[in-house]
């Protein structure tokens, strides 16, 4: 049985892809903000199979001591239940904004939880995924084609766009799925950047203004079901494509930006790295 970690996973995409990976047999353990939320979840999943094998955590993943409390939550229960092992991580959640927020770190919030989150998160988990073999799914969009990284000011604060913003994050989730594939393919660890499209979900009508909830409301309407996407999420776990593009839709392999290249990749994972007080490096007891 494998046993993947899905965060942002009590609506939307995310909660899409619990449902989908359970009815394939996986151990889900899905991450979500609130207990009521985690609870409700956990509740609708359980009462189409209760059987499947699910857990939900709570905390909040834009802030950095929250992602490492997971982190260790998640350890805990994948000694108990694989061994330590961990197939999968699915960094999915994410957030629009319509103004400069900052985290406890001072990190702009979409920049924290759309890019950092995931990137801290798989720092963590990275000792499981090893033992696994594992696979590290990042929700991008294909809007990570129409950006560069803003260098001179990556987290906007002296002049605030939000879909820049946006799309931003989603090049970076890019930019890391290089780094990752570049660093740790010999391990047989394997990243991918899942372009699910555009969906029906609530992302741009949690904590924004009337602006962007309006357009939001509008254009998703024009979207499709999350069970849609999902699928992609599932093919790929289940299945572990080795192509060498691995940026994903629902179509299958997709051609990815121009921008998403090694020294792009790399700056950015250098600076991650600072912005989280971290160093990726392999244990070697990871290797025995």
């Amino acid at each position: 049985m494998k046993t993947v970690v899905v965060t942002g996973a009590t609506s939307g995409i995310g909660f899409a892809v619990c449902a989908a990976l359970l009815k394939s047999g996986c151990r889900v353990i899905g991450l979500g903000q609130s207990e009521k939320n985690c609870a409700a979840a956990a509740e609708k999943l359980l009462v189409i199979n209760p059987a499947y094998d699910i857990t939900y955590l709570c905390g909040d993943l834009m802030q950095q001591p929250e992602v490492l409390r997971l982190a260790q939550e998640i350890r805990s229960v994948l000694e108990r239940s694989s061994g330590g092992v961990l197939d999968a991580l699915v960094n999915n959640a994410g957030c629009v904004r319509s103004w400069y927020m900052t985290t406890g770190e001072g990190y702009e919030h979409q920049f924290a939880l759309n890019h950092l989150a995931g990137f801290l998160l798989t720092h963590e988990l990275l000792p499981n995924l090893i033992k696994g073999s594992g696979q590290i799914l990042f929700t991008s969009s294909g809007s990570h084609k129409m950006m560069k990284i803003n260098w001179q000011d990556i987290m906007f604060q002296r002049r605030y766009r939000p879909l820049f913003v946006y799309k931003q994050s989603k090049l970076c989730n890019m930019l890391t799925v290089q780094a990752l594939n570049s660093r740790f393919s010999g391990l047989n660890i394997r990243a991918y950047g899942i372009d699910p499209g555009l969906v029906r979900t609530e992302i741009g009508n949690k904590n924004t203004g009337k602006l962007v909830d309006l357009f939001w409301r509008r254009r998703s309407k024009h979207g499709v079901d999350p069970t849609i996407p999902a699928k992609i999420y599932a093919d790929i776990i289940n299945s572990k494509p080795q192509a060498e593009n691995p940026y994903y839709g629902i179509s299958g392999s997709l051609k990815q930006s121009r921008e998403v290249n090694k020294q792009n990749a790399d700056r950015l994972f250098s600076l991650s790295e600072v912005l989280c007080k971290i160093r990726f490096e392999v244990d070697e007891k990871c290797l025995s």
